[in-house]
């Protein structure tokens, strides 16, 4: 393997010219307002994604996000490189329109822009970013103002080369999204000062002609227009025109169109008279809603190659100006032919089974000359090569992996501590489950299936078979068996032993008859097989099941998936967390511990989770936190309540608390009158457990004390992790922005029209 690497590099011919050689940039915009899931996005069709948006506080000009992004951005740069471990993520601030005054506020004052630099910088190390992006603010007719714009250009660079230098890291990518001209009547962007500081020029060539402004049919991203300069070809032009190099700008690409009604069936031209937008308020619609809802195909289609654009014109005489795959790819054509930098599209998730960004993928391939032919057929060869030795040596990797862990659970299983861990034949298992027959399926998590199954000796037995599309594989596995082996106690469920013959991965568990909690606490007809007697029972469980794992045992263990789904309960309801395939094993003397993979369940995982992968025994202090909320309210996490539904279940808990309402949060079936353990003890003891700082949570040894002891003081909870509230006047400062961004700049950010 060593001599193909080497091969590799010295038989890779040079590329000569530095154009070849850079990158061609391939960007879209993912919009956090939408519903397109981050998971879902094709980053292998992109070299950079953006997050839109953060936003300009109004009063301190520091970056603002909306709380209920702050989860996303964590967690974005890690989703889209799980598919694409080369994509570069920029964060998006968003300055248009309704925001130009807060924006020239912030860069006209010396303070104001430091604040501002300062606080982005930051942001975008802390959610992962490797760049950012200044959002759609349009040269002002103001020569104080756009003098003040190069200045803050300026400072924002030079704060970004000595925060790199001093952190040693890459510097941060810093980029524009302008409008499609340059200047303004007689005033211009500081065009010297966004040469020398910004990595590229996002051209918006987009939003030309819309329907609430005219009353005739137009082209929403013409490429060239014969009768007049609004076009994207007479832009680019005016920008190099003004001294932005070519290789500096990246062509604006629209993945949504404008719907008019017409006002004449028989004029269905560019230019016919209209009587205003259709469809949606504004008439813009997403190229996916334009395909599939408005059949938008076959004759009903016209491509116009002197504009470079698609009219689509439909029997309800709604006229529907957008780009196809032909003019997608004569503007990536374009692009290259300029000597552009590459194009940015907005939005991905408009698209319509990424046909639109295949196609100007396709269309983006360097032809390049026949040395740079030559060079990928070479580098072609030696990366196959190179591929194969490596998966040859990955393959037999695997395979002594797979013998050492049958020999390590064999071992296990013939240690006297652990009789009772049994190495199962798979046709036993294949028989006991009836084939794996969807009647014996009791449900399926992240590792796979679950399937009742009945042995030979009538015992019967819960089979977690690791399905070919879990994420989770041989390390849960080994992690399932080697834990699960060691640890004994009443309240967590026993694994009877496991299966793997025929490439097969099996836990094979004692059987818990009555399901989950979570089969129980949500749906009003089962809740009242939960009095409170029983609720305190499986709370006093969960709660010794993790006073075992954290300070009983042999092994401080963090379970890191405590939910309600994997609190399991037998005959007599007694509760038995499950699920420890993610489980981590701390030392007794550490207090903390890092990790890159960010795991569990979104609602049960703390912040410093979230935002850092630091995990500690306070981790699951946190989750319980929100388990015991739900015992003690029947209610899910994943929704929203209070008089305005806009409160999560942490937030509505804590303001009722607070506001001495306790009692409306809680389950209205429950009575503790003739109970030791009391409903409002419990809610205080959960807002503790859920505080935003790992260090004010209790232990679980405190958790105990404070359940059992009526006459113990129990501390007053600070605010809960992830509130929304602490920034809600900002929110409401913000609704009116995001109003003018769906609307000017990114139309359409669902699939449905509005």
């Amino acid at each position: 393997m060593l001599f193909t690497i080497i091969s590799f590099i010295l038989f890779l011919p040079p590329l000569a010219s530095s154009s070849e050689a850079q990158t061609w940039i391939k960007a879209g915009y993912w919009y956090s307002g939408g519903t397109f899931p981050v998971p879902d996005i094709d980053s292998t069709l992109f070299t950079h994604l953006i997050f839109a948006f953060a936003y300009i506080n109004n009063s301190t000009y520091e970056l603002w996000i909306k709380p209920s992004d702050e989860p996303y951005m964590f967690t974005f740069t890690d989703i889209v490189r799980q598919k694409n471990p080369s994509i570069v993520t920029l964060l998006s601030v968003w300055t248009g329109d309704s925001n130009f005054s807060t924006f020239f506020s912030m860069a006209t004052q010396p303070s104001h822009r430091s604040s501002f630099i300062e606080s982005t910088i930051q942001r975008a190390r802390l959610y992962g970013f490797h760049g950012l992006e200044l959002c759609c603010v349009k040269p002002d007719t103001s020569t104080t103002k756009m003098e003040a714009m190069g200045i803050l250009f300026d400072d924002w660079r030079t704060a970004i080369d000595r925060e790199s230098k001093n952190s040693t890291r890459s510097p941060l990518l810093l980029t524009l999204a302008s409008h499609y001209l340059p200047s303004k009547n007689s005033t211009s962007y500081p065009m010297e000062s966004i040469r020398k500081n910004f990595d590229w020029v996002h051209i918006v060539a987009y939003n030309y002609h819309v329907p609430t402004m005219e009353n005739s049919t137009g082209a929403n991203s013409v490429l060239y227009d014969p009768s007049s300069n609004v076009s994207t070809d007479y832009g680019i032009k005016e920008w190099i025109s003004r001294g932005l190099p070519a290789e500096k700008m990246v062509l604006g690409l629209s993945y949504h169109g404008y719907a008019w009604m017409l006002a004449d069936p028989t004029a269905n031209e560019i230019g016919s008279p209209a009587t205003g937008p259709a469809v949606t308020l504004d008439g813009s619609v997403s190229y996916k809603f334009i395909k599939s809802y408005m059949r938008c195909d076959g004759e009903k289609v016209v491509y116009n190659s002197t504009y470079v654009m698609n009219y689509c014109v439909s029997s309800s005489l709604i006229w529907i100006s957008y780009d196809d795959v032909d003019a997608i790819r004569t503007k990536v054509s374009y692009a290259r032919e300029k000597g552009l930098l590459g194009y940015t599209v907005n939005q991905v998730h408009n698209d319509d089974n990424w046909v639109l960004s295949k196609a100007a993928q396709e269309e983006g391939k360097d032809q390049g000359n026949n040395k740079l032919l030559w060079a990928i057929l070479l580098a072609a060869i030696a990366v196959v090569t190179l591929l194969l030795g490596t998966l040859t040596w990955y393959f037999q990797r695997i395979l002594f992996k797979w013998k050492v862990l049958v020999t390590r659970i064999i071992a296990i299983r013939e240690k006297s501590q652990y009789p009772n861990l049994k190495a199962f034949g798979f046709t036993d298992i294949k028989t006991a489950t009836s084939n794996f027959s969807q009647e014996n399926k009791l449900g399926e998590g992240g590792f796979g299936p679950v399937y009742k199954g009945k042995l030979q000796d009538g015992q019967e037995v819960a089979v977690k078979r690791l399905s070919e599309s879990s994420k989770q594989g041989q390390e849960e596995f080994i992690n399932e068996v080697t834990l699960t082996a060691k640890l004994q106690h009443v309240n967590l469920v026993r694994l009877l032993g496991f299966c793997t013959e025929r490439e097969e991965k099996l836990l094979i568990y004692e059987y818990m008859p009555n399901k989950s909690l979570d089969f129980y606490l949500y749906v009003p007809v089962r809740q009242a097989l939960l009095d409170w007697e029983k609720r305190v029972h499986i709370i006093e469980g969960v709660t010794q099941g993790l006073l075992y794992l954290q300070e009983y045992s042999r092994l401080t263990i963090i379970h890191r998936d405590l939910k309600a789904s994997n609190i399991l309960l037998d005959n007599d309801m007694k509760p038995k967390i499950a699920d420890f395939g993610i489980a981590r094993i701390f030392q007794k003397d550490e207090h903390e511990a890092n990790t890159g993979r960010i795991v569990g369940t979104y609602g049960y995982v703390p912040p410093e989770y979230v935002k850092r992968g630091i995990y500690s025994t306070k981790y699951d202090v946190y989750s319980f936190g929100v388990l015991l909320l739900q015992i003690i309210s029947g209610k899910k996490n994943t929704c929203l309540y209070g008089p305005d539904n806009n409160l999560n279940l942490l937030e509505c808990a804590y303001n009722l608390w607070k506001d001495g309402k306790s009692m409306e949060f809680m389950d209205p079936l429950m009575d503790d009158t003739n109970s030791a353990c009391k409903l409002m003890r419990c809610m205080q003891v959960a807002l503790l457990c859920v505080q935003e700082k790992w260090e004010d949570r209790p232990s679980m040894l405190e958790v105990y004390s404070m359940l059992k002891n009526e006459t113990e003081d129990v501390p007053t909870p600070k605010r809960h992790a992830f509130s929304t509230r602490k920034d809600m006047d900002e929110e409401n400062n913000l609704k009116s922005k995001e109003e003018i961004y769906s609307v000017n700049f990114a139309t359409m950010s669902q699939d449905m029209p509005r």
